[in-house]
């Protein structure tokens, strides 16, 4: 992530308060979404997030070898995709598992930070090409 931070700010550093600001937008309206929705509405992404996110890392691979900017930027946008599905799974996975007695605060907060992270991420490299 530092190497990345330090390539943003060589670039325009507006761009890391422009991508946080973008990330707690879509982070916040995808997991006010999952809380607002039905009982377990979005459970059923599981499988496939976990399908795509396999695909996407053996994309990652192929292009190692390939070297293609169109897989690239492909992989970046699939990606933040990927995790916007993630927050709308973990969040509704997160509700069930408490409902179930599961009082593990800091594992469910893990999740999202990881999905968080994803978000961001992938903003700074979309936001930092333009």
């Amino acid at each position: 992530m530092g190497p990345l931070l330090d390539a943003v700010v060589a670039v325009n550093p507006s761009i890391i308060v422009t991508a946080l600001v973008g990330t707690v937008v879509i982070f916040g309206s995808f997991s006010l979404s999952a809380i607002f929705a039905e009982r377990g509405r979005w459970l059923f992404l599981g499988g496939t997030l976990t399908t795509l996110l396999t695909s996407m890392l053996l994309l990652l691979l192929a292009n190692v070898f390939l070297g293609s900017y169109l897989i690239f930027k492909a992989h970046v946008y699939l990606g933040l995709l990927v995790m916007c599905g993630f927050v709308l799974y973990d969040t509704q996975l997160i509700i069930e598992k408490r409902r179930h007695g599961n009082k593990d605060f800091v594992a469910h907060s893990v999740d999202l930070f990881i999905d968080f992270i994803g978000i961001f991420k992938r903003l700074l490299i979309i936001l930092s090409e333009r």
